[in-house]
């Protein structure tokens, strides 16, 4: 019984010296890292309305949020999709026009359109319904586009308010544990203060 209490309080009495050693280290660890940069760059505002105000700007002017976020690389981006948009609702809006004349000469009794002896009735009716969905369709995708815009305006403008200067950083990490040799990977995140 006593040589158990012996090794009782033997085994708690080095459990404490290490966890103070291992404390001590860490005091010492952190004191050599803080370090005051005396040369920081100065603090930009928040500005609250940046994000709306972009927003109205990508509603008014497609692309001209993005520009009021000086993201340049976006705006061709923005009017190749509508532009896209276009061309493809003035493309399947003239092939309609050309089905949908055919199809009314018919029933008025000429018999001189285009496809009069390439194409049944059934075959006018049905290409009008395909190139009216799909002139739909190039409506629909372009209101999408212009949605688009404006939310990425938006997002952007939030986005360039939080702060990604260096002192913020997220770096790969790779130590060597001494008592075994083998390399350890991971990611620290580092603050600088």
């Amino acid at each position: 019984m006593k040589n158990s209490c012996l090794y009782f309080f033997a085994f708690f009495f080095l459990l404490s010296v290490q966890i103070s050693a291992q404390e001590d280290s860490l005091q010492l660890q952190t004191r050599k890292e803080v370090k005051l940069k005396k040369n920081r760059k100065a603090k930009v505002e928040y500005n609250a309305l940046a994000p709306a105000k972009a927003a109205f700007y990508s509603a008014v002017l497609p692309g001209l949020g993005q520009a009021y976020n000086k993201s340049y690389w976006k705006i061709p981006i923005v009017y190749a999709g509508l532009g896209a948009g276009v061309y493809f609702y003035t493309f399947n809006n003239r092939e309609y026009n050309r089905f949908r004349d055919a199809y009314k000469r018919r029933l008025a009794g000429y018999t001189d359109d285009e496809f009069q002896d390439i194409l049944t009735d059934k075959t006018l009716i049905d290409a009008q319904k395909q190139f009216r969905r799909q002139k739909e369709m190039s409506v629909l995708a372009m209101a999408a586009l212009y949605v688009l815009n404006i939310i990425d305006a938006n997002v952007d403008a939030h986005l360039r308010q939080f702060n990604v200067d260096e002192d913020l950083s997220l770096q790969p990490n790779f130590n060597v544990d001494e008592f075994t040799g083998r390399a350890n990977y991971g990611l620290s995140l580092n603050l600088k203060f």
